[in-house]
């Protein structure tokens, strides 16, 4: 009865996708990565003159809507190369294929490259707010996408393996889309890591007029308790 009454009230959804998503790539992905950037250092020391950065930025548009090619979404991202590949037999799929791509992010007086793709996860629920199946509202997908950014964000906090290894770049893009808006997330998180290796960075924040929410705003925005909550249905 208590699977029935979950599974019909839509229970758990982000929970659920944040610990798969932990458990089933970054966990797996993560503790590899670090490698993977020095092998590409060795050989092209220019590309990756950042350390602080070799890491793997994941984006959180909590609107959910994902680009497949990160180059339509904003024209200053662009593919560079892939890094090394991780291969690894996992549930009865021998040999399967894990990998990053490095993109080239343009500033205005430099080039930055790092690691990045969305958290695909958040694929799935804007699929279900699109699927009249499902009865996910946009209002519902929302809700469940911060739910997704808090959880996940305190898996990995509680994660030795994954520690220095990841960025989490959650953002609330509007329905207008702005110019280079997306590049400009990225290009401040890889200042504010360089920023945080070598100084305390001091006097007002750079990135205020930018739309990145964090994880403080996020507790105020849904349910004061760390359970997850059951998805809402007044709206239908």
């Amino acid at each position: 009865e208590m699977s029935e009454m979950s599974e019909r009230s839509k229970q758990n959804v982000a929970h659920g996708l944040a610990w798969s998503y932990y458990i089933g790539y970054l966990k797996i992905v993560l503790p590899r990565l670090k490698k993977s950037m020095e092998d590409v250092s060795r050989t092209n020391p220019n590309i990756l003159a950042h350390p602080e950065t070799w890491k793997l930025h994941i984006l959180v548009p909590l609107s959910c809507e994902i680009y497949d090619d990160l180059e339509k979404a904003d024209s200053n991202i662009q593919y560079l190369r892939d890094l090394t590949e991780t291969i690894l037999a996992r549930a009865g799929t021998r040999k399967r294929v894990y990998k990053h791509s490095l993109y080239t992010i343009r500033d205005d007086d430099k080039l930055w490259h790092c690691a990045v793709e969305y958290a695909t996860p958040l694929q799935s629920l804007y699929a279900m707010s699109q699927d009249e199946c499902a009865a996910f509202s946009r209002e519902d997908r929302l809700e469940q996408a911060k739910l997704f950014y808090r959880t996940l964000e305190e898996i990995l906090k509680g994660s030795k393996e994954c520690a220095g290894t990841y960025r989490l770049i959650v953002y609330e893009d509007s329905g207008e889309a702005k110019t280079h808006f997306l590049s400009r997330e990225i290009l401040w998180h890889l200042r504010q890591q360089c920023h945080e290796e070598y100084a305390v960075y001091e006097g007002n924040h750079p990135h205020a007029s930018f739309t990145t929410i964090n994880s403080t705003e996020l507790n105020l925005q849904i349910s004061e308790s760390d359970l997850p909550q059951p998805l809402r249905s007044d709206c239908f």
